[in-house]
């Protein structure tokens, strides 16, 4: 587990530097932050890349329509007290069975938490969307798009304790998928990737590109 994180470490972070998020200095990404909630069997670590092998009946969600808690998916994260700043991630994945995923992930504890990912549905479409949970209650926004895409970035951006969630399909280019109010979001955070595959099958996820910058999230005027 330690050789695993100092590996992380090395991963294009931008580790070396401190950004700048409303005039206050960001926590850098450093080895003693970066932590799992529920460490997988199956990760491998490159310079510039965090692999994931799913494991089957694995998923995030709580209570809302279906009426299971569902709360064992892999998540690796860090925390922050910073109150604003955005983060990046270029999700590539080889799904293909209903419901695997990957993607950003904010996780506080099993009753307060975001996610953003592309859901795989069948060979037609798959589903891109952010499950926000606040208070034990998932609340799932989704939109259909071709099975063919396997690639997606997210871009989180916070707030203080409102959040805007972000896709790409070229890592320029970001497209709003939801703005949300985190109840216990306030303080402070913890946020990184998940990958999860809710029925019986398993894939690799594989998450490149990884950078925490100044806000993108305009302020509102």
């Amino acid at each position: 587990m330690l050789t695993m994180i100092r590996k992380l470490a090395t991963i294009s972070l931008d580790l070396g530097e401190i950004w700048r998020c409303g005039g206050m200095k960001m926590k850098n990404f450093l080895e003693e932050d970066l932590f799992w909630i529920r460490e997988p069997e199956h990760v491998k670590i490159e310079d510039e890349k965090i692999e994931i092998t799913t494991i089957p009946k694995t998923d995030l969600w709580q209570r809302t329509y279906y009426g299971f808690q569902n709360d064992n998916a892999p998540v690796l994260q860090m925390k922050t007290k910073e109150q604003y700043f955005s983060f990046v991630v270029k999700t590539t994945f080889e799904s293909k069975h209903r419901f695997d995923q990957c993607g950003i992930v904010l996780y506080l504890d099993s009753e307060n938490w975001l996610k953003a990912s592309i859901e795989y549905e069948n060979e037609t479409y798959q589903r891109l969307g952010s499950v926000v949970t606040n208070h034990g209650y998932s609340d799932w926004a989704t939109t259909d798009i071709s099975a063919s895409i396997k690639e997606m970035w997210y871009r989180l951006s916070r707030r203080e304790s409102d959040y805007c969630i972000e896709c790409s399909e070229d890592g320029v280019h970001f497209k709003q998928m939801r703005i949300c109010h985190l109840w216990e979001g306030s303080k402070e955070i913890s946020f990184g990737v998940y990958a999860c595959s809710p029925e019986d099958s398993s894939f690799k996820a594989s998450f490149t590109e990884l950078k925490m910058m100044d806000c993108q999230w305009a302020v509102h005027v």
